[in-house]
């Protein structure tokens, strides 16, 4: 399994991406001299560069399924695994639902002194969300009914669990036009449904 850093953005955090069809991206973030790990695959290199950002303070799972290696993780770091939380404690974090189903329980996750949003499974920036045409989009099986509580920020920044982040002053508006563009995109996205479980 090949991995790399991606989405740097200095003394805030970080991501690593593994390189493979779904690219799943996991990250660091930092504040306050603590640190905290976002659907994280286990790689040595990036949970130790991690560490050099601050105490590690939790393991945060945004997806109830991205399982990952956020437990490991976390038993190892002796912190706590939180998954799909109602809060993250002691932390700069606002948690957004965005998926309350049986099989699909979902938060995003929204920085505000960064305007940094996270979103696990239900925004992707890799080609099997965007087949290339656009920087961000809608997961194939929310098409018809897109997570609209996301149109409420305006992030610079959104760091995805599939692709690498958007960042700029285009972030908000890629969001945006993600959303209204969600059902619009649903019969040419179709072709790609047999890839969509995999997180």
């Amino acid at each position: 399994m090949e991995l790399r850093f991606c989405d740097d953005f200095g003394a805030d955090g970080f991501g690593w991406i593994v390189d493979e069809a779904m690219e799943r991206t996991s990250h660091a973030l930092a504040a306050d001299g603590k640190v905290w790990l976002v659907d994280a695959v286990d790689w040595p290199e990036g949970v130790d560069r991690a560490l050099t950002l601050g105490e590690p303070a939790g393991v945060i799972q945004l997806l109830d399924r991205h399982n990952r290696d956020c437990a490991t993780i976390a038993a190892r770091l002796d912190v706590p695994h939180l998954v799909v939380p109602d809060e993250v404690r002691e932390s700069p974090f606002t948690l957004v639902p965005v998926m309350r189903r049986k099989r699909w329980r979902e938060l995003a996750l929204w920085w505000p002194a960064t305007r940094t949003l996270a979103v696990a499974d239900a925004l992707g920036t890799n080609r099997f969300y965007t087949a290339g045409k656009s920087p961000i989009a809608v997961h194939l099986l929310l098409r018809l009914t897109p997570p609209r509580a996301l149109a409420a920020y305006e992030p610079a920044r959104i760091l995805v669990g599939h692709g690498e982040a958007v960042e700029g002053p285009d972030a908000t508006s890629a969001l945006r036009d993600a959303l209204d563009d969600s059902r619009r995109g649903l019969p040419g996205a179709l072709v790609r449904l047999p890839f969509a479980g995999r997180s």
